[in-house]
């Protein structure tokens, strides 16, 4: 489904949407503050950002601003526990595509999130591409050289998130950080698991090329 980053400095509330939309198969990270979001959003696209309005620092409203200004086009919702309308109208304004008012039901999230990938799909690309591999986020589907790779949701989760960090070596915490995180249960074996199977389907659909390296006493990055 989509990329999505959760900017809130509540950790209850943003463990819980991650937690329910993590359900929902979109990949979700979060930062607690609108300079760890720029942090993100320096190296990462998201498909939509959930924005607070008030955090310490730089406010939700600001990052807002500075990101239209900077012509980023991304579909930000923002969140609020004030519902005037004057508040409301200012981050219109400002450039946010939506607003929700705290607290939310999750299901309303659920589709409002759901709207603005609709009413976005002009500016958010479902398809990731490298060589002969071509990666369907919305549908959730792999193919190497237009032949369909099978994988599990993680598989896929970590093959996505890979591939849209193509750059950047990942230990085994910073996968379990990054790609299991609401997955408690998720441990240093059970990603070496995950990657010898995704490895293994990715080699039997094109043996010619390594897809996922391994970098020595490192992690793993996806092989450019």
């Amino acid at each position: 489904m989509a990329k999505i980053l959760v900017v809130d400095d509540d950790s209850k509330l943003s463990d819980s949407v991650r937690e329910w939309l993590t359900l929902e198969q979109h990949t979700v990270e979060l930062a607690a503050s609108a300079e760890e979001a720029e942090d993100y959003l320096a190296v990462s696209k998201y498909d939509v950002i959930l924005l607070d309005w008030s955090m310490p620092g730089k406010t939700g409203i600001e990052l807002c601003k500075d990101l239209r200004n900077r012509k980023v086009k991304t579909p930000i919702i923002m969140l609020t526990g004030n519902s005037a309308i004057e508040q409301r109208e200012q981050g219109l304004d400002t450039g946010a595509d939506d607003y929700l008012t705290k607290p939310f039901n999750l299901r309303e999230l659920s589709a409002r999130v759901r709207a603005i990938l609709r009413r976005a799909t002009d500016q958010v690309s479902n398809t990731l591409e490298h060589g002969g591999m071509s990666l369907d986020t919305q549908a959730r589907r792999c193919y190497i050289n237009e032949k369909e790779v099978i994988l599990q949701p993680k598989e896929f989760a970590v093959l996505e998130f890979l591939m849209r960090h193509k750059t950047e070596v990942f230990s085994n915490d910073a996968l379990i950080e990054r790609v299991w995180k609401a997955d408690t249960t998720a441990t240093e074996d059970a990603i070496r698991t995950c990657m010898m199977r995704l490895r293994k389907k990715l080699a039997d659909a094109d043996p010619g090329i390594e897809w996922i390296e391994t970098v020595p006493r490192v992690g793993y990055r996806f092989k450019t």
